[in-house]
């Protein structure tokens, strides 16, 4: 096995050659922007108005004081939850996959052909109930005229059954 296809190198204890995985960046980190809302850098989360200022000391400090800590602790809880949690993802994403491939899809397969064969039931019973009863119903109006305005009284004729 040659050097650039080992995922995890023990001599080196780096990662090794992941440049062709579909998915992976080291640079771009977020690409598809989906933590966009996360707003935590310094000037996103601590500002002192106009009008309103600490000693220049205190605020180089204390913005020194917040990015340490929160590299760390993050750095930290990364480190330590992490995998697991990527783990634990990645379990959850494989079931759900699983899931839709196997019992949502083919479920839901099965609810369209046994539709199909309810809409082609439903449309024979309407053929043989419903068809002649508007077929009656239209051979006993087929003869109803709507006019609008007054009539002549040459316009009328004996053959119209019901003048509006």
């Amino acid at each position: 096995m040659s050097s650039d296809t080992r995922v995890f190198d023990l001599t080196n204890r780096h990662m090794g050659m992941m440049d062709n995985t579909p998915g992976f960046s080291m640079e771009e980190r977020d690409p598809n922007n989906i933590n966009l809302h996360l707003q935590v850098m310094w000037d996103d989360v601590i500002a002192e108005p106009e009008g309103i200022a600490s000693r220049d000391c205190t605020w180089r400090t204390s913005y020194k004081c917040f990015r340490g800590a929160k590299h760390c602790c993050y750095r930290f809880l990364a480190c330590l939850l992490g995998p697991c949690l990527a783990c634990c993802l990645g379990c959850q994403f494989a079931c759900l996959a699983f899931q839709h491939i196997w019992c949502n899809t083919p479920c839901l397969r099965q609810c369209k052909i046994n539709c199909n064969f309810i809409r082609a039931l439903n449309r024979v019973c309407a053929g043989a109930i419903l068809a002649p009863c508007f077929d009656v119903c239209g051979t006993m109006f087929q003869r109803i005229r709507v006019r609008h305005g007054p009539m002549s009284e040459e316009d009328t004729k004996e053959q119209d059954l019901f003048t509006v």
